[in-house]
């Protein structure tokens, strides 16, 4: 089995999954429609393409993601005039996470993983995290390993920044966090941010099954074993 690997960082990024009206939240890690968002957006397929059997073999990819640097959350208020002059209104509510930057995994064939890697070396149209005013910082692709999507993830040395490692004084040791797909026997929550159609006229998501595992990682960037 192999597993494509991405490193996911950026100034800014949000992952929405229940944003509603006038409040744009994120999620506190990468949801599976946004990164399959990006991987289509660098293969060229557009929205009203994103559909049925095109998504298909995008969505069965094993999807997981690896909090290396949470980062912060924080919110950024628009306003609209009032037209008696009276104090602004509170239009829209957008929520991003800042400095953060995580590991995400794709499991499955290596040769779609292959020319995913490709195209995000070379996308055919602009890449985000989650929102277009967040462009991620290379590098994106960090490229196949031969090994599960597990193995991947724990295997992986440390992303984080130098400045995040040693924060508050010498670093040994920290746990990291993994929210992945399911297979099936270790369930814990559901989330519904697996995509069924990109179309902006009907947008349509379902639910996945998801687990969560803890890896011990040192400051020198090698991570250690799940728990």
């Amino acid at each position: 089995m192999s597993t494509l690997l991405l490193r996911l960082a950026a100034p800014l990024q949000s992952w929405g999954a229940s944003s509603k009206f006038g409040r744009r939240a994120t999620e506190r890690e990468p949801t599976k429609s946004g990164v399959i968002g990006l991987v289509a957006a660098a293969l060229g397929i557009r929205r009203t393409e994103a559909r049925g059997d095109i998504l298909e073999n995008l969505v069965a990819l094993r999807f997981g993601v690896r909090l290396d640097q949470p980062g912060n959350l924080q919110p950024d208020f628009q306003t609209a005039k009032r037209r008696d002059g009276e104090n602004p209104l509170v239009a829209d509510a957008r929520y991003y996470l800042s400095d953060a930057v995580f590991l995400a995994g794709l499991e499955g064939d290596a040769a779609l993983l292959g020319s995913i890697a490709t195209a995000l070396g070379n996308p055919v149209f602009p890449l985000c995290l989650g929102r277009r005013a967040c462009p991620p910082t290379p590098p994106l692709s960090l490229g196949l390993r031969e090994m599960t999507l597990v193995e991947a993830l724990r295997n992986e040395p440390w992303l984080a920044s130098d400045r995040h490692k040693y924060a508050g004084g010498d670093l040994k040791t920290v746990d990291l966090e993994i929210a992945m797909d399911s297979d099936g026997e270790k369930a814990v929550f559901a989330l519904r941010d697996t995509p069924v159609c990109f179309d902006q006229t009907h947008r349509k998501y379902t639910y996945r099954a998801t687990e969560r595992i803890r890896i011990t990682a040192g400051a020198d960037g090698a991570t250690g074993h799940a728990y």
